[in-house]
């Protein structure tokens, strides 16, 4: 009888070493696994990479009033120029532009990097934007700029006028 108590112990004594072999096989794949996931969300919050090189695709986004942060990071993942909308929210939250995101229709380029766009979406790069309602530029809504001559002298002033660019987004909203 102690033969076959002595053979269920070592059995056991066995089968334990292995289970708890297992088990610590299990943590460090865990380990390996959490530190790999967040290497790489860290590496894409500070690697700002567009998603498209060369010119890019123009894309016209709208942020309605009151979306917060994530909700914008969701349309832009949406509309291909980012690739996750939360390392859009803590590309936020470090920037200069957290708490300054604004609603509004902008174009946006594939070939920006995250940071440009804030910069719009923030409105401190307005080159090239529709007017939001603050006579900035004209390229979509024409009818809220100031002055009745801008119908009829609209071109003649982007041709002629004030910077190149205008010409150049008259120009492509023809099409």
């Amino acid at each position: 009888m102690a033969k076959g108590i002595r053979k269920q112990g070592a059995a056991s004594i066995m089968a334990s070493g292995f289970f708890r072999l297992a088990v610590y096989a299990c943590i460090i794949f865990a380990v390996i696994f959490v530190g790999k996931s967040a290497y790489d969300f860290g590496y894409a919050i500070f690697n700002e990479v567009p998603m498209a090189e060369g010119e890019g695709t123009d894309i016209t986004v709208v942020i309605k009033d009151g979306s917060s942060v994530y909700q914008i990071g969701k349309i832009l993942k949406k509309k291909g120029l980012i690739e996750d909308a939360k390392v859009f929210v803590v590309q936020e939250k470090l920037s200069n532009y957290k708490d300054k995101l604004q609603a509004g229709t902008y174009i946006l380029n594939t070939n920006m990097t995250a940071e440009e766009m804030m910069a719009i979406l923030a409105r401190e790069n307005v080159d090239g934007q529709p007017t939001q309602g603050d006579g900035n530029s004209a390229v979509q809504d024409t009818s809220e700029t100031d002055g009745g001559d801008t119908d009829t002298g609209g071109e003649d002033a982007g041709e002629g006028g004030e910077s190149d660019e205008s010409g150049e987004s008259d120009t492509g909203e023809q099409e």
